[in-house]
């Protein structure tokens, strides 16, 4: 799986300072990108599988939720130098939504605008149009 961010809202945003987005693995952030890239580029491995009735279903480090409702996280925090980092919201991005034909190809891409309406870093359900599958 690869994630390609685009449009991040900056590294100040409201009243956040040091603003980083990383791909969230079990309940840890991995690979913090600064919210002031040009992009972030996430890749981590996703295996899919059959389940029991047939449907696709997706095992890994950074896969999130129960069966047929698998997800995976990006999360932002602020992250001062030689700090920890502080999450303080999450975008939630759905396997199910990744179509069969990118599922097929084996690798998928997906493109997402970081930021949102009001410049803020983007949280809650990320589906298409938000994201683009390729």
């Amino acid at each position: 799986m690869r994630i390609v961010g685009r449009e991040l809202p900056g590294a100040e945003c409201g009243d956040y300072r040091d603003v980083h987005v990383a791909v969230q693995r079990g309940a840890e952030p991995e690979r913090p990108v600064r919210a002031d890239a040009a992009e972030a580029v996430f890749e981590f491995e996703v295996a899919v599988v059959a389940a029991p009735d047939g449907t696709p279903d997706f095992k890994g480090p950074h896969v999130q939720g129960k069966r047929g409702e698998r997800f995976f996280y990006l999360t932002w925090g602020e992250l001062p130098p030689g700090g920890e980092f502080a999450m303080f919201r999450r975008a939630k991005l759905w396997f199910a939504d990744v179509p069969e034909a990118v599922l097929a190809a084996g690798v998928g891409v997906g493109e997402v605008g970081l930021t949102d309406g009001e410049g803020m870093p983007l949280c809650a359900g990320v589906r298409p149009p938000g994201v683009v599958w390729r």
